[in-house]
């Protein structure tokens, strides 16, 4: 028998929900053969079989939402018994609790019963412990929420399997005005939850669709985001003259090659050579500490019908203007047909965004987190402009840069972007 488990998507996904099942119970599956498909706020994907054989249970119904590593169903070997039905697992009953601790209650989301062989003593079961036990019931993630925001996790009730407090629970229970509990000397009045403003009334000529998977994870970490990081932006003005110019003459080559050389492909160069020369803007913050990252893997948004995946380039400093137009476009394609693989999601240190691509000027781009700057690629154009002394039409956008300013001054991300745009504007044409 193999399990088959909900892989983990991304370096902040602690769960995934299940979209389809593409097989059924008693059907045949070969190993890597898409076995079912899965939504998170990373990436939509077809998840392989990791094994050849037999699908003889489902453990996880579809539109449902499970922990990363869960079992979600078993692939046995040919000829196995196949299970009738896919029941949810059954919950296991509480014993009864001593009399000692029904006098001092945990929180609901902290009660787990105590072992079978070994049952505890009343006395070793304070409200502490639980507490305690509840707060181990969370990924990394909703802790390093919790800490940012001097949450107690031992207040929330956790919605997960076994109490677990989900990034759902946390998000709620901050939108909710709620924070560390206060000296027991100067209790705090509960506080009342926001106002909410309905968004229609009765008789509105309206049509409610409810959000997807996707789009709801993805509204969770934009919120998140700007609750963890201090947001600035600058922006920058970029003349493409030159490098319009190095692509008209190599596009023929690139196009024999299977390959497109776009202006995505000459910034991705430039930003690797400046995250290079500025490497705080290849960083993250883990509480007080800088951690500088040494790999370069930048992550280039793709926009897609359902939503918006970062397929991330890994080792990108190793590559050359051929090696980085030929893996993001593998990697835009194959995130357009959902078989991109959980690694390739994950561990980006810095990202690009285009709206550019739209028609837009520049854009504002929210952090992803953990990391600590974004760019955004504005719309390339032929703009009239002033040229020593005379009007000239060059190729020209803007080039915004999204930032944490809990590490990043304004004078160190001025920096970053005057060595983007000093590459673009004096491309080398032998590089390419």
């Amino acid at each position: 028998m193999s399990e088959v488990v909900m892989p983990q998507m991304g370096e902040s996904i602690a769960e995934g929900t299940i979209v389809r099942w593409i097989k059924k119970v008693g059907d045949r599956v070969d190993r890597d053969e898409p076995l079912f498909e899965i939504s998170t706020d990373k990436v939509d994907a077809e998840i392989p079989s990791p094994a050849a054989g037999v699908l003889v249970e489902i453990r996880a119904k579809e539109g449902e939402t499970v922990p990363v590593n869960s079992v979600v169903a078993v692939i046995g070997e040919a000829g196995a018994q196949v299970a009738t039905s896919a029941p949810a697992p059954a919950a296991v009953p509480a014993p009864a609790a001593p009399q000692a601790v029904a006098a001092s209650p945990a929180p609901a989301s902290a009660a787990v019963p105590a072992p079978a062989m070994a049952p505890a003593p009343a006395e070793a079961a304070p409200a502490a412990a639980a507490a305690a036990n509840c707060r181990q019931k969370s990924s990394p993630l909703v802790r390093k929420i919790a800490k940012e925001h001097s949450v107690d996790l031992a207040l929330i009730p956790g919605s997960g399997l076994g109490g677990r407090v989900t990034k759902d629970d946390i998000l709620g229970y901050l939108d909710k005005g709620g924070r560390t509990a206060a000296p027991a000397v100067a209790p705090a009045a509960p506080a009342q939850p926001a106002a909410h403003a309905p968004a229609f009334k009765p008789g509105d000529r309206v049509e409610v669709v409810q959000m997807s998977v996707m789009r709801r994870k993805i509204a969770e970490h934009m919120i998140m985001s700007r609750r963890t990081s201090a947001h600035v932006h600058s922006v920058f003005e970029v003349d493409y003259s030159r490098v319009a110019k190095i692509r008209a003459a190599k596009k023929a080559d690139y196009e024999r090659q299977g390959l497109k050389l776009t202006y995505m492909s000459f910034l991705m160069k430039a930003t690797v050579d400046a995250l290079k020369a500025v490497p705080i803007i290849n960083s993250s913050l883990d509480g007080d500490a800088i951690v500088y990252k040494k790999d370069i893997n930048l992550g280039i948004a793709v926009a897609l019908d359902w939503g918006l995946l970062v397929p991330v380039i890994k080792h990108a400093e190793e590559k050359n203007l051929l090696g980085l137009s030929r893996a993001i476009q593998d990697l835009a394609a194959r995130a357009r047909a959902k078989q991109l693989k959980p690694d390739e999601v994950q561990g980006g240190t810095f990202t690009i965004t285009n709206p550019g691509v739209f028609g837009a000027l520049f854009g504002m781009p929210i952090i992803s987190q953990p990391q600590v700057a974004i760019m955004g690629v504005g719309h390339i154009e032929q703009r009239v402009a002033v040229v020593d002394d005379a009007i000239a039409i060059r190729t020209k956008g803007y080039l915004s840069l999204g930032y944490d300013h809990r590490l990043i001054d304004g004078a160190i991300a001025d920096q970053f972007m005057s060595h983007v745009k000093k590459t673009i504007e004096n491309f080398d044409a032998d590089a390419v």
